[in-house]
């Protein structure tokens, strides 16, 4: 088996929504084709005009290739194309958008290799220790009243029974800190007391003393923990802020590297890797970053606000992780989000999606979401 073609779809939808903090109305959707016909698929959070150009472009000399030209020809088998890859990006840099894309084409060699398999993912990343996970979802922007929030926490819950529910924090929060408490008191009450209250900060703070203010509101939630409290190069804002009792998440809002979240996890003392299978190498890449978890006693959540796809990967990763946690669970409006595979990865009533069974990431392409969203596609082939 050896890989014959490597398509990249940017997939868009125009829609209000797309100014808000949302990457799901825009999308790089990658595919590989073998010469026996199998298909493997795989997504990137990022920027799809610069992955296309990373994969397609021609090469600059032996330590600036293109991606595809690394790919074509080879059997996906080969567990040595992540380090080859990884390589090949050396001098163009390899963190950022290259671990973006090395992160996407990752996720549609480890479909190919379950397919060529016959099995799961999770199987060959040595074997599911659960069949499925408890869901957790966004709610943003939350209101500013506390009937407009019991409102949205409500109706969210009547369309997908979430076992967590996650909060993002607006600047507005540090405008009159009582209310903000008993708006999320008002969240506290829908959700009751055997769900879990996450908050995203989202870079909503600046300094560790500005987000400290909130800490007594948090603590009155029982929040599960703080994702993206501080910009990620405030390593000593972090520290400080975790001096106060929160488990503190990061790395959703731009960590690529494993060295990156040990230095987080070192000096910055987060409790919780929160990886973008997609921005860090894919499975290979996120494997790393669990080891290093691990050995400090450190907790991995992924991050996943993208499509099926990805919901996928997270399913498979987290189904053979040591622990059990909670998965993201996108609750984007956008068309892509809910349309991108052929198959529904629905929230069971009690809260818990099921891990896909099928060889592979255990879900396919949608043409017809291709057709409909696709706003340029590039070719590499033998």
């Amino acid at each position: 088996m050896k890989i014959v073609r490597i398509e990249t779809f940017h997939l868009r939808h125009e829609d209000p929504g797309i100014s808000l903090f949302d990457g799901s109305y825009d999308d790089c959707v990658i595919r590989l084709t073998t010469d026996t016909g199998h298909v493997g698929i795989g997504e990137v959070e990022s920027f799809p005009a610069a992955i296309q150009a990373l994969i397609h472009a021609p090469d600059a000399h032996n330590h600036a290739r293109g991606l595809a030209g690394v790919l074509l020809g080879r059997d996906p088998n080969d567990l040595s194309l992540w380090d080859e890859l990884y390589d090949a990006c050396d001098y163009v840099g390899r963190r950022g958008l290259t671990m973006h894309a090395l992160g996407g084409l990752d996720l549609a060699l480890w479909d190919l290799r379950g397919q060529a398999a016959g099995q799961p993912i999770h199987a060959l990343l040595g074997g599911a220790k659960r069949d499925r996970l408890q869901a957790y979802g966004t709610i943003y922007p939350i209101g500013k009243t506390v009937e407009s929030v019991k409102a949205q926490v409500a109706g969210k819950l009547a369309k997908i029974p979430l076992r967590a529910a996650k909060l993002v924090a607006d600047p507005w929060w540090m405008d009159d800190i009582e209310h903000t408490t008993q708006l999320l008191l008002a969240a506290r009450e829908v959700l009751g007391p055997d769900r879990g209250v996450i908050v995203d900060c989202a870079l909503a703070y600046r300094t560790a003393a500005e987000g400290l203010k909130l800490y007594p509101a948090y603590k009155a939630v029982g929040l599960l923990f703080l994702e993206a409290p501080l910009p990620l190069d405030d390593l000593p804002g972090h520290a400080e802020m975790a001096k106060h009792g929160l488990p503190l998440g990061v790395g959703d809002l731009g960590l690529t590297h494993v060295l990156e979240f040990i230095e987080a996890m070192d000096v910055g003392g987060a409790a919780i890797c929160q990886p973008d299978i997609t921005m860090v190498g894919g499975f290979t890449g996120i494997q790393k970053i669990a080891a290093a978890a691990a050995a400090r006693g450190k907790r991995v959540i992924t991050h996943g606000y993208k499509t099926n796809i990805e919901i996928a990967a997270n399913l498979h990763f987290l189904a053979a992780h040591a622990d059990e946690e909670l998965l993201e669970y996108s609750t984007s409006e956008s068309p892509l989000r809910w349309e991108m595979t052929n198959e529904a990865l629905p929230v069971s009533p009690d809260g818990y999606v099921a891990v896909p069974q099928k060889p592979g990431l255990g879900v396919t392409l949608s043409e017809a979401a291709l057709k409909k969203f696709c706003r340029s596609v590039q070719v590499s082939e033998l």
